[in-house]
């Protein structure tokens, strides 16, 4: 039997791009998988993918902005599946600009929607990863943190990197209630990136041109088959890391 057969998935940001690569892979291994984002139609659309592998799959509509309501919306998830054993904090909603031009409005937003509901989406599983004997949680940071020049992505990189210290600390206070906690800094074929590519297609070669493995990744054959490697038995000691999945780009 697969040893993530009939385990309990939550996954941030699964109506497309990376997170909904991540909630298929974790779906390809009997995984069911609570599919929470902003705009129903997409989380609905993601679903019915997973319905088609075999698993349960339900869409629940959340802003992060929203903090107070993550929390609930936990117990609600956990309750409606019987468990939770695997929480994937991929969902982020900031702004990319030079930081003379970023408001404190939008520098706010995007830790209010990363860091920040992050820490309340993992505080609220606590109880429950513990109650189905331990559990993994994944945090999406970013090669930004580390890159040479982080021109347009300073805000986003600061809350990433604040993402990572979190990882870190709940890694090292959570173990000994079998939680264990990584962060991944994926680069794959979002929406938004498939649009620039296209959009831009000398620059997206000479960008494709500086990953050593020469392709942008896929994100699920890349991204989320690694995420399940990482919350699965194989990898049952490893906890605090930062792990890259770029073809190379970066160096942490």
């Amino acid at each position: 039997m697969n040893a993530l057969q009939d385990k309990v998935a939550v996954v941030t940001g699964a109506g497309q791009g990376v997170g909904q690569g991540i909630a298929l892979a974790l779906a390809s291994e009997g995984v069911s998988v609570a599919v929470v984002g902003r705009t129903l139609a997409k989380l609905e659309g993601t679903c019915a993918l997973l319905r088609e592998r075999g698993v349960r799959a339900e869409a629940y509509e959340l802003d992060l902005l929203d903090t107070e309501a993550i929390a609930p919306l936990v117990d609600r998830i956990a309750g409606d599946f019987g468990r939770l054993d695997v929480v994937v904090n991929n969902a982020y909603d900031g702004v990319m600009m030079p930081l003379l031009d970023m408001s404190l409005k939008n520098f706010t937003k995007g830790f209010v929607s990363g860091p920040f509901a992050a820490f309340a989406f993992m505080q609220a599983a606590h109880p429950h990863l513990v109650a189905a004997g331990g559990g993994s949680i994944v945090n999406l940071v970013t090669s930004a943190m580390v890159r040479w020049d982080p021109t347009n992505y300073g805000a986003y990189a600061a809350a990433k990197t604040a993402l990572r210290s979190l990882t870190r600390t709940a890694a090292v206070e959570w173990a000994a209630a079998g939680i264990r906690v990584n962060s991944i800094a994926p680069h794959a074929l979002s929406p938004g990136l498939k649009w620039w590519t296209e959009n831009n297609p000398e620059e997206a070669a000479e960008f494709v041109a500086a990953i050593p493995m020469k392709r942008i990744g896929d994100p699920e054959a890349d991204i989320g088959r690694a995420v399940v490697a990482l919350v699965g038995p194989d990898l049952a000691y490893l906890t605090g890391a930062t792990i890259p999945l770029d073809g190379g780009q970066a160096h942490f």
